[in-house]
């Protein structure tokens, strides 16, 4: 059952960022401010949350990749893909990363459906 959870959620990301991706390519200049003020919120507070939990800890370890095995020293991947999207990459657009293009998702019938959208 968590399987199943955890893939209508990960979908449900996915499609919502697919979503607000078809929406800043194709969307008249009205309709793109109404979204940028409605998400831009949103995703900024969503990072933030994101971040804050991979924060450094006394050690210089990032909490969330670390394991009682092995310690990950920050900047964890997470921070470094921030950086990257956020900062490096700045506002240049870019386009949907190859690998996510054939993932496995649940189509709104609840079937598994696999492949590019």
């Amino acid at each position: 059952m968590d399987e199943i959870l955890g893939q209508v959620l990960r979908n449900a990301v996915w499609e919502r960022l697919d979503m607000l991706a078809e929406l800043a390519n194709r969307a008249d200049a009205p309709s793109l401010l109404s979204v940028a003020r409605s998400e831009l919120p949103r995703l900024t507070e969503g990072w933030r949350a994101m971040l804050a939990a991979h924060e450094p800890d006394e050690k210089g370890n990032c909490p969330a990749c670390s394991s009682r095995w092995r310690q990950q020293k920050a900047p964890c991947s997470v921070w470094q893909a921030a950086y990257e999207h956020l900062v490096a990459g700045g506002l240049a657009p870019t386009t949907q990363p190859a690998r996510h293009a054939n993932r496995t998702r649940v189509t709104h019938s609840g079937r598994l459906a696999t492949g590019t959208r």
